[in-house]
């Protein structure tokens, strides 16, 4: 063992570190294709440990990269200068569940879907819904600022963190906000936290807000022959006064590919898809979809089904789970981009992809959240290993953001910066707000130690 391992050893025990060459394979990458290996990995199981960690890598100038359950899509947890990989997926209990406050207590390694499945069986609802749910954990959900498709009714991960217990690189341990609904005291700490991608501090608990789950639900699953009729009815559903608590959208060549690897039988017909959940009472509920399903008949769609219920409505979302699956079935490496625009703008972004397409040679495929403008444009390469084709495919990247921030849209909505859009950022940002970012960072992490080499440097 090296003397760094030794060291930690002594800290916190030696079955809380390794230096096994899987542990080292496991924890040098996320889902993205860059992987740097460290050079220890810890895995602590209380705030005390995280604390002592951090206090010995402070004063000793040690990289620390803090991981979650690592499904990112940006390698936003890759250890790219070394040093210390602190998994923190040993400390996942859910401490409390008190739905007379409305609050779960968890720690980071919670997954996302047992909150959401405990919160369940108690009839209480933790919305937050990113496709990864059964394997991401909230930790790593409150790095990124997580969302989901049930976004534009419930909104994101920060919406529903009342208070943080984190620790700052100098070990100090700090708690934020609280388990109260409503909390102005002081400044945002919590909502400095969240979204951070462990720059800042390593979060080792938190308290998210629950609310009542609602009783009943319905959903209809709508084809359209182009992508403009499709994005023409998502405005007018918004327009007419609905608030859906999803509204999904995919376009002809998710869908294509989606039938090869599915079948015809269970994807929709036409050259665009519009998926479109609402939630509340049983009676209104059902009164809803009816006139919904009047609407978006009107609007021109040529298929249009209806499902009621829990069990019905998984049908739906289990194909719309498939549109990523589908597209890797297709041998490419999908560049998964979480670009947002404004909603005016889905047509134009899909009238881009399709020019994107043309000068690049990938298929671009684009599926995701409409109601809030955050959608999946995912640029298809047949490597990334071949230097002429990557270079190409960065071109490509180059071309997509540069246009998505001309439209006043968002280099990302829920993955983060990470890595991959480190290069995008200088642009995205204005320089006076890079520079309090900035000095935010030196303030609370002087030495540098906490995930470097990512978006501030």
């Amino acid at each position: 063992m090296s003397s760094l391992s030794n060291q930690l050893c002594s800290l916190i025990g030696a079955d809380r570190v390794s230096q096994s060459p899987p542990d080292l394979v496991t924890h040098s990458k996320d889902k993205w294709f860059a992987a740097k290996a460290p050079e220890v990995v810890v895995f602590p199981e209380s705030t005390e440990e995280v604390s002592a960690v951090l206090a010995f890598a402070n004063s000793e100038k040690i990289p620390v990269t803090p991981q979650g359950a690592q499904v990112g899509y940006v390698g936003g947890c890759v250890p790219l200068s070394g040093g210390i990989a602190m998994s923190l997926k040993r400390m996942n209990r859910i401490k409390e569940l008190n739905v007379q406050d409305g609050v779960a207590v968890v720690e980071p390694g919670v997954i996302t879907g047992e909150l959401q499945a405990a919160a369940r069986a108690q009839g209480w609802f933790y919305p937050p819904d990113p496709a990864s749910l059964k394997e991401c954990s909230l930790g790593g959900n409150v790095a990124t600022n997580a969302g989901g498709p049930r976004c534009l009714k419930y909104g994101v991960t920060r919406h529903y963190v009342l208070g943080l217990e984190a620790v700052l690189a100098d070990g100090s341990i700090v708690r934020a906000g609280g388990r109260c609904h409503k909390n102005k005291t002081g400044f945002d700490l919590v909502g400095l936290m969240v979204g951070s991608e462990g720059m800042l501090g390593v979060v080792t608990e938190a308290t998210l807000r629950l609310i009542p789950h609602p009783p009943m639900r319905a959903m209809l699953s709508a084809g359209f022959s182009s992508f403009a009729e499709a994005a023409n009815a998502v405005q007018t559903i918004l327009s007419s006064g609905f608030l859906p608590s999803a509204l999904e959208i995919a376009d002809k060549f998710t869908l294509r590919a989606a039938r090869e690897y599915l079948g015809e039988s269970v994807t929709p017909q036409g050259e665009a898809h519009l998926l479109v959940e609402i939630d509340g009472q049983s009676d209104s509920v059902r009164s809803e979809v009816s006139l919904l399903a009047n609407l978006i008949d009107g609007l021109g769609c040529i298929c249009l089904e209806e499902a009621l219920g829990e069990d019905a409505c998984e049908r739906f979302w289990k194909l719309r789970r498939e549109f990523s699956y589908s597209l890797r079935n297709t041998g490419l490496i999908k560049l998964n981009e979480d670009i947002v625009v404004p909603r005016s703008r889905l047509v134009d972004l899909v009238d881009f992809a399709e020019k994107l397409q043309a000068e690049s040679g990938f298929p671009v495929a684009c599926f995701g959240h409409a109601g809030d403008g955050n959608i999946h444009v995912n640029i298809m390469v047949p490597t990334m290993e071949d230097p002429e084709i990557r270079d190409r495919a960065e071109v490509a990247l180059d071309r997509l953001f540069h246009q998505v921030i001309a439209w006043d849209g968002a280099i990302t909505g829920e993955h983060g910066v990470g890595i991959a859009k480190s290069r995008w950022w200088e642009a995205a940002i204005p320089a006076a707000a890079r520079q309090a970012h900035l000095s935010i960072k030196h303030a609370l992490d002087p030495n540098g130690i906490l995930n470097p080499r990512k978006f501030l440097g």
